[in-house]
């Protein structure tokens, strides 16, 4: 099979139909297409796979959409990583930064670093608010401000978590689901932050038998020379080479059916044609709303598919005559003077990123919804709004910008509202229930905000579920009871962390089913 992309597709024959070239997708295809599996992949770009992982370049620069550290805690994640781009991986150190009141906090937050730049009076009251939320804490935790304020106390939670969440997410905190908070910062404490500054101003941070350090906050990470795009532009490639997987780009789904066999016929549109594709099992990374309404027949829980919502998101890089500005990764806008959320400096990501050494590039992150003011605007009003806002951080001296260029993405964020799990639970009950044979996969195909590696893990387990014929493991835990992302070692659990099926969820999926099912017990 070949990557072709016209209207000569008179119908594609394959044992796996796979929506969306990200690494979600691209990992199930080429896990498959190694084990003999044929696969298609449609990807509604046109030119860039891995979705928001991918890396776009212009004028010789390469952007980053968001930032994608390579690490995970997953063995068997670093050893794929390692076996699709096995030469091609830098180190680089870690560095991020808050940016509030013109001052500079390290992120995560280090205690004594924070306390002494806030001063004498606010940080008597962070901490006197600290333990008065440790003594009493909210007992009936809804939200992400109940969450945050419980474990760092109310006004730590105004200062360094209120603003920039409410930037990113344009709604309140106290309308978001404490799930959110749960899942990208459990594990980290105000707590845990003196302990561990203490431990490393007094020389405590070894074990006393070993000399080995305790598990810390990661300081460096590996990176692609070129971007996470060239990950995903070699797993594209290797799937391709294999004569048994195909990528079709500039394809869009158009309608996913059910064959009435078990198996599904798969409808893209481009801009060539319709492209009609038969597989035996369908993977989906496509945002579940989307999905929800692209299929035949339609769900019963297409309405609650319909309440899922998203946040987008635009980049805008400035390219700018400077050697540096600054060292590090990125930097979190605590300012309610700019609508900017995040800064990466694609320099300190990689120095290929960059052709031109007395140059440097920045990507500015605005967080947005599709259609409103700043999704709508020109790419010039944007770069100057951009410029301008760089200025009055203090950050580029809008003299020195050259140039601009913008990068949006739509649908980068699931948003967790009060309500996102139960629409999420109708949709996931109902589609894999009725049909063993789709598969939800991803970030936007499971409405969960897991990072890169998790991504790849539920298409990792869902390869190994078509493999066995029945659904052996349980996708939905990956990430479910994660510790914080960047702490640990890489690498520290050598299987997938998963679970197999349990009764109650084989009885769940089997009351929808009309068809016999075998799921494997629990052990």
């Amino acid at each position: 099979m070949e990557n072709r992309s016209s209207n000569s597709h008179a119908g594609i024959d394959v044992d796996v139909a796979i929506i969306g070239a990200g690494p979600a997708g691209l990992t199930a295809g080429y896990l498959l297409t190694k084990q003999g599996k044929t696969v298609a992949i449609i990807e509604k770009d046109k030119t860039y796979v891995g979705g928001i992982s991918r890396t776009v370049e212009h004028e010789g620069y390469r952007f980053d959409i968001g930032g994608h550290r390579f690490f995970s805690k997953s063995q068997q994640v670093v050893d794929l990583w390692n076996e699709i781009l096995p030469d091609d991986f830098i180190q680089r150190p870690r560095m991020s930064r808050i940016y509030y009141e013109g001052k500079f906090y390290s992120y995560p937050l280090r205690a004594f670093e924070a306390l002494w730049n806030l001063g004498i009076l606010r940080s008597t009251a962070c901490m006197v608010s600290y333990l008065r939320y440790k003594l009493f804490p909210i007992k009936d935790v809804k939200s992400f401000e109940d969450w945050t304020t419980n474990q760092f106390g109310k006004k730590l939670y105004s200062i360094f978590f209120k603003t920039y969440t409410e930037k990113v997410w344009g709604m309140p905190c106290n309308e978001m689901s404490a799930d959110w908070a749960a899942q990208r910062i459990k594990g980290l404490s105000l707590w845990n932050a003196v302990t561990d500054g203490l431990k490393r101003s007094l020389g405590l941070n070894k074990k006393p038998n070993d000399g080995q350090e305790v598990k810390t906050l990661l300081e460096t990470f590996r990176y692609p020379r070129l971007g996470p795009g060239m990950m995903w532009d070699a797993a594209r490639d290797k799937i391709i080479a294999t004569g048994k997987g195909q990528v079709l780009m500039g394809h869009a789904l158009k309608q996913l059916a059910s064959d009435g066999n078990g198996g599904w016929s798969m409808t893209a549109d481009s801009p060539t044609g319709e492209v009609q594709i038969r597989a035996k099992h369908a993977i989906s990374s496509a945002p579940m709303r989307e999905l929800s309404v692209r299929l035949h027949p339609l769900p019963e829980s297409s309405l609650q598919a319909k309440d899922l919502k998203y946040r987008d998101f635009l980049t805008v890089a400035l390219m700018v005559k400077s050697e540096d500005l600054f060292p590090d990764n990125w930097i979190y806008i605590h300012d309610d003077r700019v609508q900017v959320g995040r800064v990466q400096n694609f320099r300190s990501w990689s120095p290929e990123m960059v052709p031109d050494e007395n140059m440097a590039c920045v990507g500015l992150e605005y967080f947005c919804f599709e259609g409103d003011g700043l999704w709508s605007a020109t790419d010039d009003d944007l770069v100057a709004q951009a410029t301008k806002e760089m200025n009055i951080l203090g950050l580029c001296d809008p003299s020195k910008v050259v140039s601009g260029a913008v990068v949006r993405q739509e649908k980068a964020y699931p948003v967790y509202d009060d309500e996102y799990e139960a629409n999420v639970d109708a949709m996931r009950i109902e589609l894999e229930g009725k049909h063993p044979t789709l598969h939800l996969v991803g970030r936007n195909g499971m409405h969960r905000y897991n990072n890169q590696d998790h991504a790849m893990m539920t298409a990792m387990l869902t390869v190994e579920n078509i493999l066995a014929g029945e659904r052996l493991y349980d996708t939905w835990c990956v990430n479910e009871d994660a510790e914080y992302h960047e702490a640990g070692d890489e690498g520290e659990a050598k299987v997938i962390p998963a679970r197999e099926v349990s009764e109650d969820q084989a009885a769940a999926l089997q009351s929808v089913r009309d068809v016999p099912s075998r799921i494997k017990k629990s052990a």
